[in-house]
Formats: structure tokens, C-alpha cells, sequence
């Protein structure tokens, strides 16, 4: 539910003047999740929703399509002209020091990097400062509702019990035939998931030995697919509930086709465990100190433990 309160009071915390919502085709994604549009929600032409910290929130519409935010509060202006546009922006931003849009400096964060540079130009050009809605995203899109909540957790029992499964699985075909492929290994999880009522919109990664090192490998096109005893294997895994708005569970884990760990193993697992711990105690120490933390520091921490043990060169994956 659109909480037009709940926002102007993250406005003001944030000290932003208003969040001008902007979206055309379909390129703002976060922009039509913010505002509820209608499922199966398709518009031709270019709106702008502005939220100002204090007051009535207003609507800029094409005449093609003057009813598409009409489900919101506020003030509706038609243009037809990009003269007419380029006013209509103005009056809306006018009087505002700095604006929040799906903007990211530098595209340092591309997720939530939605409007284009010359929407952001124009706006500018009205002589207010557009920052970053990235906080605001986080608030009022990232933040699970109990619903959400449950349905991730529901899908974590499936995808936990898949990696009991695919072991297994792996065990068994090892004990009676010596080998097994990569390919069915994935078909079981997938088989697995289909019992238990999860999808998921790609199949599960399955790689065995150097497979493995690579982040997006496509299970089975590896020049060596076969997993044997004595083999290195990583299962990616993720699914949710078949409910529309259900949440992912993504799991990654590794194991060893032998009764015993070999070392060298054993040595990169502790690094590994030794980086996790390391970037848990960032955050940890963040809180405590009651300030921000980001994503990046956090990088900081586990890739300083890993390039240090002498395996940054390795390390191609965020943390």
C-alpha cells in the first residue's frame, strides 16, 4: 500500500526536499513498484510523480495517458509539447534545494541507477541538486513485509533440504556407477524442487573442480562435466514459493566426493571462513558505533583477509 506519510517522514529525515518518481516503458522499475502501478502495468509516454517533504504530492501525465497515476494522490498536469515537459518539471521541482531520483553517482550502484542522464540534466537544469533515492529504496522497497518474510522462509526449508538431497544423490550414483554428471545432478534438484511446490527463473548451477571457480558457470558445458570420487563440487542453488510476490532463498555450498577432506581444501575453506568472520565483525563494529556502514566496506573487509592469504587474484565475486 502507497503510505504517502511514511515517505515525506523518511524525506525529512534524510533532509531532502522531495523524490521526484519518473519512469518511461517500463525503465524505472523501482518507480513502478513505489507507486503500486497495476499489474501488467504498460505505458508509452513519460509520467513524473513528485513527493515534496511537506504538502500534496502532484502528477505530470501525458494526454495520451492522463489516468495511468490516477490511483494516487495529488494534482494532475497534462502535457502534450516537450516545451510544455520541460515546464511542467520545472513548476514541480521549483523552490527545491536537492531532489531524491533513481540516481547513483557514478553509477556506483547500478541497481538503482533508473532514470537517464538527460531526465537528470533537465532536472538540474531547474537549479535544484539531484541526489540519490538509494536510501529511500531501501526503506520503502528492500524492507520485507511479513508475508515476504514467511515465503523466504518457507523456500529456505526447500533449498536447505535440496543440498541434502543432491549429496546424496551424488553418494549414491558414486557407490553404483563410479561417476555421475554434472547435468543430473541439477535435474534432481529441480525434480526436487517441483515436489515440494518452488520454482525458480534459471537452473542450478552444478560444477565440478575448476567448474566451480566460475561465478555463472552453465551446468554441463565445461569441457570436464564428469563428477568422481576425489572431486571438488559446488552446488548453487535458488527457488521460491510458486505464490505470486514470494521471495528467493539463494544458497551456495561446496563439498568434497571423498571420505576424507583433502588439505588443500580444508586451508582455502579456512580462509574463506576467516573473510566471512571478518566482514560479520564490520558490521558488527558499525552498529556499535551507531554509523552507517555500506556494502563496499564490507567487500573491503572480506577481500583484505583473502588477498592477504595470497588468493585475491581468485577472488572474482562480490562479497
Amino acid at each position: 500500500m502507497f503510505n504517502l506519510s511514511e515517505i515525506q517522514a523518511a524525506l525529512r529525515q534524510f533532509g531532502f526536499d522531495g523524490w521526484l518518481l519518473y519512469d518511461f516503458r517500463g525503465s524505472n522499475i523501482l518507480a513502478q513498484r513505489i507507486l503500486k502501478m497495476p499489474a501488467g502495468f504498460h505505458g508509452s509516454r513519460r509520467y513524473f510523480y513528485f513527493i515534496p517533504a511537506e504538502g500534496p504530492p502532484r502528477k505530470l501525465v501525458h494526454r495520451i495517458e492522463t489516468d495511468v497515476l490516477d490511483h494516487l494522490p495529488g494534482e494532475r498536469t497534462i502535457y502534450l509539447r516537450w516545451q510544455e515537459l520541460e515546464a511542467a518539471v520545472a513548476s514541480l521541482v521549483s523552490g527545491c534545494r536537492t531532489v531524491a531520483m533513481e540516481y547513483s553517482p557514478r553509477n556506483g550502484n547500478p541497481y538503482i541507477s533508473r532514470v537517464d542522464a538527460g531526465t537528470v540534466e533537465l532536472v538540474r537544469s531547474c537549479g535544484c541538486d539531484v541526489v540519490s533515492s538509494g536510501d529511500l529504496i531501501s526503506l520503502f522497497e528492500s524492507v520485507l513485509s511479513p508475508e515476504q518474510l514467511e515465503s523466504h522462509l518457507r523456500a529456505s526449508d526447500i533449498t536447505n533440504s535440496a543440498f541434502a538431497r543432491a549429496w546424496a544423490f551424488i553418494a549414491a550414483r558414486i557407490r553404483s556407477q563410479g561417476a555421475v554428471q554434472e547435468q543430473e545432478v541439477c535435474d534432481e534438484i529441480l525434480k526436487h524442487f517441483e515436489e515440494h511446490g518452488a520454482t525458480t527463473y534459471s537452473p542450478p548451477i552444478v560444477g565440478v573442480n575448476g567448474n566451480g571457480g566460475n561465478p555463472h558457470y552453465s551446468t554441463g558445458s565445461g569441457t570436464e562435466t564428469t563428477i568422481r570420487e576425489g572431486d571438488f563440487v559446488l552446488v548453487d542453488l535458488w527457488a521460491r514459493l510458486k505464490t505470486p510476490g514470494s521471495c528467493y532463498s539463494d544458497l551456495t555450498r561446496t563439498g568434497c566426493v571423498s571420505v576424507t577432506v583433502p588439505e588443500h581444501f580444508t586451508k582455502v575453506f579456512r580462509v574463506v571462513a576467516a573473510a566471512r568472520d571478518a566482514g560479520v565483525a564490520c558490521v558488527q563494529a558499525a552498529f556499535a558505533a551507531g554509523r552507517p556502514v555500506t556494502g563496499g566496506e564490507v567487500d573491503d573487509a572480506v577481500r583484505t583477509v583473502i588477498e592477504q592469504a595470497g588468493y585475491g587474484q581468485y577472488f572474482c565475486h562480490r562479497t
